[in-house]
């Protein structure tokens, strides 16, 4: 096993907010990839999937998102989903200053998948691949376009209101990782605004209506069983991507969270075996230029 260096620190953001980051890295990274998570909760919840892919010579680096865990920012909210974008590409110029010749990884779960996709609508030229797990591109259960229409008119006159919770029993079948996550003091446990939910649908309708500009690289997996973030909604976006190169895995019987189910050994395996071509690849491509 590779000595892992684990380090975390802040950075402002452009809008003057203190961001949160982690960092797991070998001596000597290979690859680098930038890690985002999901709604309500935080970088940390990611170590021991970090420290797989630093053993395999793969830096990982994760930023809290905007109002969550450690950073700056009201929990649970946000006015513009491109805060999180924005801020996303401000960590990346800045892993790329410290790391300029290596290939690099976009990996998103839940509404960091969201994030992730929307990303690569405008950037996807900086990664080599990216991996999406129980993406949030659709509901479970579809809203009403009124029920939308009412979400927006609260989103404009109230828009910090709480509309809407996470169920933390659908996390995972594991009962210590749910445990866990109910007791994690940086996990946000109340109601998600009417702003952040509006902000949401507007991305994944975003997503879906441009995901054919998306060429690179791309795995999709999602757990059978997730209540959280529909198992169709990425279906729909591996349809939907552009790329030649894409795979989606449906992993029977698991949860929203697969990286934390008791299969999370296999599904982290798969992961990195199907990261290290793309990786080798990448770096091909860099030594031509």
């Amino acid at each position: 096993m590779q000595a892992v260096d684990s380090r975390d620190g802040f950075f402002q953001s452009g809008s003057g907010a203190n961001i949160f980051y982690r960092c797991w890295a070998p001596a000597e990274p290979r690859a680098v990839t930038l890690l985002v998570h999901g709604l309500a909760e935080h970088s940390g919840r990611y170590e021991e999937f970090a420290c797989l892919l630093a053993d395999a010579g793969i830096a990982t680096f994760a930023l809290d998102l905007p109002g969550h865990g450690k950073s700056d920012g009201k929990p649970g909210h946000v006015q513009d989903f491109h805060e999180y974008t924005d801020t996303l590409g401000e960590l990346l110029a800045l892993v790329r200053q410290a790391h300029p010749d290596i290939p690099f990884v976009l990996f998103g779960h839940s509404m960091g998948g969201l994030i992730a996709a929307d990303f690569l609508l405008q950037h996807q030229d900086k990664f080599v691949a990216a991996v999406l797990t129980g993406p949030a591109i659709q509901a479970p259960k579809q809203p009403s376009t009124a029920v939308l229409l009412i979400n927006r008119l609260i989103a404009t006159v109230a828009p910090r209101l709480g509309v809407m919770q996470l169920d933390a029993s659908g996390v995972s079948r594991d009962p210590q990782v749910v445990f866990d996550y109910e007791n994690d003091p940086l996990v946000f446990h109340g109601k998600v605004s009417a702003r952040l939910v509006t902000e949401l649908f507007a991305a994944m309708d975003r997503v879906i209506a441009n995901a054919a500009v998306i060429r690179l690289p791309l795995l999709i997996m999602h757990g059978s069983e997730d209540t959280l973030t529909a198992v169709a909604g990425s279906k729909l976006l591996h349809e939907k991507v552009g790329s030649r190169d894409k795979q989606i895995v449906i992993y029977d019987g698991l949860y929203h969270e697969i990286l934390n189910e008791p299969e999370r050994k296999k599904v982290m395996a798969d992961i990195l075996r199907w990261l290290d071509s793309r990786i080798n690849r990448g770096s091909s491509l860099l030594n031509m230029q």
